[in-house]
């Protein structure tokens, strides 16, 4: 069951955080309600490994989540959060199932300098069961013109 629900995937990246605006103005245009999605997963290691002994994958994932989001608004925005464990790109197609529409960061944390589409937005976009918008660069959404009457104008044909 698809509801009005636009998903963002968020690890925190300059790229994450506009996809994260663009996102949150559609949801504002076309009446959506707004979920960012973030996961979290172990290191894979081969052998013997450490992490520090206050690491909370849950509890951390959750605050770069929150911050993430208070650093990229100036006001306070109705978002509803999801932190998973798992890979992101599963999570975020996943999450597609219930949603109109996905946006992603062309390429966030782990990318490469210069790649163009990161493994994750590239995933998701082959496999999720909605339309999915990656967001390159720094590219900001466009202002949302009013209407004559007040309201605004719904840019999106649905």
């Amino acid at each position: 069951m698809t509801t009005n629900r636009i998903v963002v995937g968020v690890d925190g990246s300059i790229q994450s955080r506009q996809a994260l605006r663009w996102a949150s103005r559609l949801a504002t245009t076309t009446g959506a309600t707004l979920r960012a999605v973030t996961a979290w997963e172990f290191p894979a290691t081969y052998g013997w490994a450490t992490w520090p002994s206050d690491w909370d994958p849950p509890r951390d994932s959750r605050r770069l989540l929150t911050e993430t989001i208070a650093e990229t608004f100036e006001e306070p925005v109705e978002i509803d959060l999801v932190v998973r464990e798992g890979n992101a790109a599963k999570i975020l197609i996943e999450e597609a199932r219930f949603a109109t529409l996905v946006v992603v960061g062309s390429r966030g944390h782990g990318g490469v300098a210069g790649v163009l589409l990161g493994s994750i937005s590239a995933r998701v976009a082959e496999y999720a069961s909605c339309p999915v918008l990656v967001v390159h660069g720094d590219t900001l959404p466009p202002e949302v013109p009013e209407a004559p009457d007040g309201k605004e104008e719904n840019l999106i044909a649905g």
